[in-house]
């Protein structure tokens, strides 16, 4: 098998270059070395025993001195956008002294061109930053985190104080000072929500738990299960555009201060967001097994203090992921820089956050529909309680006067 795919890529090899004096008669006239060496070029690929044909031709070392005003035909196996060899021609100005091009010779990429209108290769990145973003928490206390931790805090530069951003360890400067170049470095940033939301910048994993104990003890209604995403941000200076997406991760020409705080935000967020909609789940199940209890049974036994507290929990849910989240508040950095405003709004949009709150919303309808519909029911219960206990009192005092008469007429009659 392998055979005869080497025969039908060396066939392929022969068609091309038996079209080189078609598209070579365009640009210049015609000559006979051309033909001479397509000739060489014939007898080099063509078998000399029709019967072995199918076996790979031998991997001479051959040379061609190029005639003055003749171009150079360059070719190479380009396996990019097939998985059997093509031919790619790169055409060179013509030159004086003679070269040798060796049939083992390998030409880089950058010498024939890949066709992507200056796009730079991976190698041009920086090593990933990862992000990680968790909630353990519903409350943080930003002060008193502040106040421990004050060689660490990096002032905010906008009217934000929902969080704060701490660094660690020693950052190295970039040269045109753009950015905080977080890539390959031992410096890690910290951004910190007030409504629990923890998201770290290049902390590797076996540092992630003495991070987040720094934020533990200054924490408050601390979770049963801790909730956890993670994110990468890739450098690349030599980018065409400002930022570029890609799956699960965002690559930017620069990474600064600004660029973690917006990040920051769109991952705190989501991540919360994610926890309050489990929540409403919860939620949503409850109402969802008393629904078919009644179905089963036609009533429920549900007391009037456990609805007010399913109440109480969707409409505190709600709150917090409008008020504290500030879901709908756009960043202070987004607003006052375009740049930053692209990256909020593609991270909204990569995250979903639209989506996932409108879904939220969707089923805190549910809820509030069962709520309202139960209420109705123990509000029915009450009045016929109260109806039943007004019938009973009037026929006690029914009986009561009867008895009153009955005795009165009885000590008239002695």
């Amino acid at each position: 098998m392998n055979n005869m795919w080497r025969h039908r890529s060396i066939d392929a090899h022969m068609k091309t270059i038996l079209l080189l004096p078609s598209l070579s008669s365009s640009t210049s006239p015609p000559f006979s070395p051309s033909s001479t060496t397509i000739k060489s070029f014939r007898t080099l690929f063509t078998p000399s025993n029709p019967s072995s044909s199918l076996l790979p031709p031998p991997r001479p070392r051959f040379s061609f001195i190029p005639l003055p005003k003749s171009p150079i035909i360059h070719w190479i196996s380009h396996p990019r956008n097939h998985s059997f060899g093509f031919v790619v021609a790169k055409c060179i100005s013509p030159i004086s002294s003679a070269q040798t091009l060796e049939w083992d010779e390998t030409v880089s990429c950058s010498e024939v061109g890949d066709g992507n209108n200056g796009v730079v290769s991976e190698q041009d990145t920086k090593p990933s930053i990862a992000v990680r973003a968790f909630f353990f928490s519903t409350s943080v206390d930003l002060r008193s985190l502040v106040e421990q931790n004050k060689p660490n805090f990096i002032p905010p530069t906008s009217r934000m104080t929902n969080y704060v951003v701490l660094r660690f360890g020693n950052v190295k400067p970039e040269p045109n000072d753009l950015g905080v170049n977080l890539s390959g470095s031992d410096c890690c940033y910290m951004v910190v929500f007030q409504y629990g939301s923890i998201v770290l910048f290049n902390v590797c994993d076996h540092e992630v738990d003495r991070y987040l104990k720094i934020v533990e003890i200054h924490a408050s209604g601390l979770l049963p299960e801790m909730r956890k995403d993670e994110y990468e941000v890739r450098e690349k200076p030599a980018l065409n555009t400002w930022m570029q997406g890609g799956l699960d991760y965002i690559m930017l020409q620069y990474l600064n201060i600004d660029g973690i705080r917006t990040i920051g935000s769109v991952l705190g967020q989501s991540i919360a967001l994610d926890y309050y909609v489990r929540q409403v789940d919860g939620i949503v199940a409850e109402f969802t097994d008393i629904n078919r209890g009644m179905e089963k049974t036609g009533t429920f036994t549900m007391e009037r203090k456990k609805l007010f507290q399913l109440v109480g929990k969707a409409n505190s849910n709600l709150a917090d992921v409008i008020l504290k989240l500030g879901l709908f508040e756009r960043s202070d950095i987004a607003w006052k820089d375009a740049k930053y405003a692209q990256i909020w709004e593609y991270l909204r949009d990569e995250f979903e956050l639209t989506q996932r709150f409108a879904s939220l919303d969707f089923k805190l309808k549910f809820v509030e529909h069962n709520i309202r519909f139960l209420q109705e029911i123990l509000q029915n219960r009450k009045s016929d309680f109260l109806e039943w206990l007004i019938i009973i009192l009037i026929g006690a005092e029914i009986l009561i006067s009867v008895y009153d008469i009955a005795h009165k007429s009885v000590i008239t009659s002695l």
